[in-house]
């Protein structure tokens, strides 16, 4: 499984070695001889790219396709509990996953409670400013010490009322007289902590307290939004929801745009969705779908860039559009300036260095297991976790990262939404509530379909679901078939593992 291109050290470099440009060409790069794996017929990323209005960035002239093999995946991944186990004993409980953002706690005391399967953690900013992570157990009897995000000048025990500092050292026991033992072991007593570190605004938590630097586990992806400032952004909105499927299944409806074509057939009009370009990087991956082109799967069309724009601003047939494409003109340049002009006011006359790319695309990134922080103005960032204890059952999450000006204005409050609960019922999602419907539309469905076929594995395509044999690929690399699996929950099943 080797990158299609060379490993080098800077974004230039990596642009020089793969026959892009050199560090000082301006003009449309020469891709003749670049072997970048299968693509669909058609225009592709690069070339549209080439005709964009505005300088491109480097980072999407990045290419990095890599072929992971044509094999299944077995579909015990999905359906059985074994495996399920296995990823918390030797994945989650180990692994960098987003916790929260920083704004969630931006005063000494505030806390989030981060839940992943059956294990919960405490999130707490410090007196001096930091971030520490616990596990949320009383080490009395093993009560949660905290139930709901909040505030507090200490953590106590709801129970029998034992208390600690912010910094996890043992402050009160009542009736302590009764707990000299307790007086002998100090270390058993101070919070154990998980490892802690932030980028970009984000607060990643490590249940490991000897993990690898957060930097090593990110990589690319650190280097790749140096472009996109998503630490300058503030959560203008935050929804979860339920879903009756396995937390993959539901992730992996988000890895690809193949699934366009059958499950939003509505926007093929201007969504290139199997000309999407897939890159894989040592530390993330990423696919790039273009707006305001037709899908290649309509062939032979009559599509006018003005039926484009109008898919594109979901105007009803019987309605006249707010907006005319000229002759000469395309949909996807003149909605560029529509999009730059309404992030202008809040964004500034950075908005003029930003590209038709950068304003029309989802740039979809992903960094394993479940972090999916999209470029530019998209504003999305998914996670997809685990329902508790339950390998049938997923909770996903939406947040909208916006630019503001001023002050940064307080997150949006988290509107939870149940398994049978519309994404119609958010209304801060706007137009992604209906294509998020139709998309868990098939979610239950596929859970049920793995557990009834007789076929054992699932089949990716080579290019367009490489995302997701990425995925599978570093899973396989984490979770171990022949370790026993725990058979109940805990540090001990997890240590034993």
């Amino acid at each position: 499984m080797q990158p299609l291109v060379a490993p080098a050290t800077t974004i230039s470099d990596r642009l020089i070695n793969n026959g892009r440009m050199t560090a000082t060409e301006d003009a449309a790069p020469d891709r003749t001889g670049l072997d970048t794996g299968a693509r669909s017929p058609g225009v592709s990323y690069q070339d549209l790219l080439d005709a964009d209005t505005h300088p491109v960035p480097d980072v999407l002239r990045l290419e990095s396709a890599k072929y992971f093999g044509s094999d299944d995946v077995p579909i015990e991944r999905y359906t059985t509990r074994e495996w399920h186990r296995r990823e918390v004993d030797q994945m989650w409980s180990k692994v960098w996953q987003f916790a929260c953002r920083e704004e969630h706690i931006p005063e000494a005391g505030d806390y989030i409670i981060y839940d992943i399967a059956e294990l919960s953690f405490l999130v707490v900013r410090q007196d001096d400013g930091s971030i520490k992570a616990y596990p949320n157990a009383c080490l009395h009897r093993g009560r949660l010490l905290k139930e709901y995000d909040g505030h507090c000048s200490e953590i106590r025990c709801a129970f029998h009322g034992f208390a600690w500092k912010l910094d996890g050292d043992l402050q009160d026991i009542p009736a302590a007289w009764d707990f000299p033992h307790v007086d002998q072991r100090p270390d058993d007593f101070t919070l154990p902590e998980c490892s802690v570190d932030t980028w970009a605004g984000f607060v990643f938590l490590n249940p490991d307290p000897k993990a690898a630097p957060l930097a090593d586990h990110l990589g690319d992806l650190m280097e790749q939004f140096e472009v996109w400032n998503l630490g300058d952004r503030f959560v203008e909105g935050h929804v979860s929801r339920v879903i009756n499927a396995n937390w993959k299944i539901a992730q992996e409806a988000f890895c690809e745009a193949y699934h366009v074509n059958a499950t939003h057939p509505q926007i093929l009009t201007y969504l290139g969705d199997i000309n999407s370009q897939v890159d894989v990087f040592e530390n993330c991956s990423r696919v790039i779908t273009p707006g305001g082109t037709p899908s290649p799967l309509l062939g032979e069309n009559d599509l006018t860039e003005n039926d484009m724009a109008r898919g594109m601003m979901d105007v009803r047939v019987d309605h006249e559009s707010p907006i005319s494409i000229e002759e000469g003109q395309t949909a996807r340049a003149v909605l560029s300036a529509v999009a730059r002009e309404r992030w202008r006011p809040i964004a500034g006359d950075s908005v003029d260095q930003m590209s038709d790319s950068e304003m029309m695309d989802s740039i979809d990134y992903t960094a394993f297991p479940n972090f999916h922080p999209w470029g530019a103005f998209n504003r999305i960032v998914y996670r997809f976790r685990p329902n508790g204890d339950d390998h049938r059952s997923a909770i996903m999450e939406c947040f909208l990262l916006s630019p503001f000006s001023g002050e940064r204005p307080p997150p949006a409050t988290e509107t939870k939404l149940g398994a049978n609960d519309p994404w119609t019922s958010a209304p801060e999602l706007g137009m992604l509530a209906k294509v998020f419907e139709q998309d868990v539309f098939n979610m239950a469905k596929v859970q049920k379909g793995l557990e009834t076929t007789r076929k054992p594995g699932a089949t990716f395509s080579n290019y367009q679901e490489s995302k997701i044999r990425w995925l599978h690929t570093l899973l396989g690399e984490w979770v171990n078939d022949d370790v026993p699996v725990s058979v109940g929950t805990g540090s001990k099943a997890r240590d034993n593992s």
